[in-house]
């Protein structure tokens, strides 16, 4: 445990660019080995798409990365925060810190983002990708990255993390929501073994549906825990789901970068309401 610590309080930007990129090549090669379902538009163009959104969301995080760093040092320099109020072994100290993060910084965010009017434009970038994969976990508007990272910068002040712990969190949250965004076939037995833990694609893929109340559902990104504490685990035939937003279906759109870029600030649609509720 102690080596893990010391391996992400001193980890260079080489090995966490590694981290991001590594997994995604991982995942998008393992998708054309055992594919879930069969894209409708242009793969390297989809990629391409998606990888604009990464370099974005590098980018904001790059710029505000100085506030993460000297407000988790004060924290933890003055023991302020949840994991702090009480001595625990490092083991239980790390594991409810980084769930605490998870929490705070990705499940509860990500609730909002989806009640909250204003936020939800900018997520809603999203939740327009129309071919899930790999690459759709990092497909956000740079605005929802100021978001995200405000929640983050909230989360470590409550939860009272050290730096070690912040980037341990950030290294397993980008691989997890690389691999539950994943277009993978998996075995029905592991899936249902890793999801009492962590979030997988057969668990994740209902929140991508194009419509309600399904996308209202499995807003985890680590812990699958979160989404039955709050009743908002739902389980589905995948094999019935359709990826998209039923209010900007149009693909010559949202598949346009300068289209998803202003989005956020061209008036805000109302979901569909469905006179037929849906079965999946």
């Amino acid at each position: 445990m102690e080596a893990l610590v010391s391996y992400f309080e001193t980890i260079s930007s080489l090995h966490r660019t590694i981290i991001l990129f590594g997994g995604l090549s991982f995942f998008l090669l393992l998708e054309n080995v055992v594919p879930y379902f069969q894209f409708k538009n242009n793969k390297i163009k989809h990629l391409g798409l998606n990888l604009f959104f990464t370099f974005t969301t590098i980018i904001v995080n790059f710029v505000f990365a100085f506030i993460l760093i000297a407000v988790s040092n004060y924290v933890d320099t003055n023991q302020i925060g949840i994991i702090h109020l009480f001595p625990m072994p490092l083991i239980l100290f790390t594991l409810l810190g980084v769930m605490l993060l998870d929490f705070l910084g990705a499940w509860l965010a990500h609730w909002v983002e989806h009640h909250v009017t204003w936020m939800w434009q900018f997520h809603l970038i999203h939740h327009t990708d129309m071919d899930l994969d790999a690459s759709s976990a990092n497909r956000h508007h740079p605005g929802e990255s100021v978001i995200r990272f405000v929640f983050t910068l909230v989360a470590v002040v409550v939860v009272g993390a050290p730096v070690w712990m912040v980037l341990l969190y950030q290294a397993l949250s980008v691989t997890l929501s690389q691999f539950n965004h994943s277009n993978v076939t998996m075995p029905k037995w592991l899936d249902a073994a890793l999801s009492w833990l962590i979030v997988t694609p057969d668990m994740h893929r209902v929140h991508h549906h194009y419509r309600q109340p399904y996308s209202d559902t499995n807003y985890g990104n680590i812990f699958s825990i979160w989404d039955k504490i709050f009743r908002t685990y739902q389980k589905v035939d995948n094999r019935k789901l359709v990826y998209g937003l039923d209010t900007h279906m149009e693909k010559d759109k949202v598949n346009q970068v300068a289209y998803l870029l202003k989005a956020p600030f061209v008036g805000h649609r109302p979901h569909i309401q469905y006179k037929q509720e849906e079965k999946l």
